[in-house]
């Protein structure tokens, strides 16, 4: 499995792997964490209507645990690794295409 995640992360060391895992799980607990108390700061409660809580859920936990992965990526040394995955994260999320050159030419993927 290790194996598996070093290749597909283009990563060389079974460390940096290790590394990468606890920093996810990390930003994951910690923005569980956040969210009880951005929720609460916003004044969402049980009588929110869903499709409220659903909204202010996408726009704002994902921007919190994008600009943590950063943080704590930064913080165990992994800044670049993340960095990367942020901009092929948000390149999907807004559906790029990649732009890839070949021969001088430049092709969209």
């Amino acid at each position: 499995m290790i194996g598996k995640l070093k290749q597909r992360w283009n990563i060389k060391s079974n460390f940096q792997v290790i590394i990468i895992l606890v920093v996810f799980a990390i930003t994951g607990s910690t923005t569980v964490y956040l969210k009880k108390m951005i929720f609460n700061l916003a004044g969402i409660d049980a009588e929110t209507p869903l499709m409220a809580k659903v909204i202010f859920y996408i726009v704002v936990i994902l921007a919190v645990y994008n600009v943590l992965l950063l943080i704590i990526g930064f913080l165990f040394g992994q800044f670049r690794f993340f960095w990367e995955f942020e901009k092929k994260f948000f390149s999907r999320l807004l559906f790029r295409k990649k732009r890839v050159v070949v021969n001088n030419r430049q092709l969209n993927i």
